[in-house]
């Protein structure tokens, strides 16, 4: 029977402590949050800036609910192209200083819409392994023969790269910050491949929108690099505060994709209060830099901090700050021991990470302070010490 397969599977993602379960979280937009009946120190959350409850995007949204309601109504290319589109995709592009922007309904769907749209079964997809599942999803869902290279690891992207005929459209893809490891591509390294084999470069900066930059346009804008990159994808849901996703490029890819991608054509418009806080955030970056150089200095020192203790920090750089436990058990037994001692960080285990790389995924906001995060390390070291992670 189909019901007791599907039961048997339930009961072997328990097994291998890889089931999951949904939990009712109350402020998790705040420095402290409430799960489970405790009071948490919030280490989870993706809200990088703390914009998601800002006074300023709050009210933008409740003045599109006042003049617009609550919903669009259809999708874009029907009646559901409300005027904020044309506002907040204007207030993208210049923020960008790209020549075109769309703006899409989130990071999943537009990964996957935009890799469908652009290579098709007769084209390469070269995926960092680490790559989001989104990317992967979309490289399958392109038809396109899918090939990953190692993590950052140039040498293997161009051996791919080199067996690959000359005819076969080819299109390079990557995150920037690496959502689960906190490090960086080498994007350099990236366009010089691009390229030397005539292939299509597609970053995603879901990570890197809001933290990086100048103006915090990304960090591809923080190396200089925004104008080799073909198609640039990033999101409004973490550092941004919103919801939503976008993509940059020249006006015949941005047209190109109005017209194949199918998670854009058939999928209603993003509701009006959606459209005006993005609008809102956007401004918002650009005006207050204090908050990502805040940002930076905190994931620093708590990262030196860890790292002194001998955690094993997967080379992050970012305000992402994994440790590597290993073992899926003992992954969730930190996670627990952490909760119990004041701390919100959730256990990370396959298949978003490799097998025998369980970790606990610590994310820093702007909010936090030095204070707290000092305490938070001194926990984090008890319970690793007590559970044999560190000596």
């Amino acid at each position: 029977m189909w019901s007791q397969d599907i039961l048997n599977e339930l009961d072997a993602f328990e097994q291998k402590a890889q089931k999951r379960e949904l939990f009712t979280v109350r402020d998790a937009d705040k420095r402290w949050l409430t799960m489970k009946g405790r009071r948490l120190l919030n280490l989870a959350s993706n809200n990088y800036l703390g914009l998601s409850g800002h006074e300023r995007l709050k009210a933008a949204a409740i003045r599109a609910i006042t003049e617009y309601g609550v919903g669009a109504t259809a999708s874009r290319l029907i009646v559901g192209n409300h005027p904020l589109y044309e506002k907040a995709e204007n207030a993208l592009k210049i923020w960008k200083r790209a020549e075109a922007s769309l703006i899409l309904h989130s990071g999943y769907a537009a990964n996957i819409g935009i890799l469908s749209a652009v290579i098709g079964r007769n084209g390469v997809v070269f995926s960092d392994k680490f790559n989001h599942a989104s990317i992967v999803d979309g490289s399958i869902l392109s038809r396109a023969e899918h090939k990953r290279y190692r993590h950052n690891d140039m040498t293997h992207l161009e051996a791919l790269l080199k067996k690959t005929p000359k005819d076969k459209r080819k299109l390079i893809v990557t995150d920037t910050i690496f959502s689960m490891d906190g490090d960086k591509a080498l994007l350099l390294d990236l366009v010089t491949l691009k390229e030397r084999y005539n292939a299509i470069l597609m970053v995603d900066e879901a990570h890197g929108s809001g933290v990086y930059g100048p103006n915090g346009e990304g960090y591809s804008y923080e190396v200089n690099l925004q104008g080799k990159i073909d198609i640039l994808m990033g999101t409004f849901s973490k550092a941004m505060g919103c919801y939503g996703a976008y993509v940059t490029g020249e006006p015949y890819i941005i047209d190109y994709l109005k017209n194949k991608m199918r998670s854009f054509i058939f999928s209603t418009g993003l509701p009006p209060m959606i459209l005006a806080s993005i609008q809102e955030a956007i401004y918002f970056v650009q005006e207050e830099p204090d908050r990502r150089e805040r940002l930076q200095t905190l994931s620093d020192d708590f990262r030196e901090a860890l790292s002194l203790y001998g955690f094993d920090t997967c080379n992050s750089t970012s305000q992402i700050i994994p440790l590597r436990i290993g073992s899926n058990e003992k992954t969730i037994e930190f996670s627990e021991r952490l909760q119990e001692a004041g701390i919100a960080a959730i256990a990370v285990r396959p298949p978003t990470v490799p097998n025998g790389e369980a970790r606990i995924r610590f994310a820093l906001t702007s909010e936090h302070d030095a204070e707290e995060l000092a305490w938070a390390v001194d926990k984090i070291a008890s319970v690793g010490k007590e559970l044999g992670v560190i000596l």
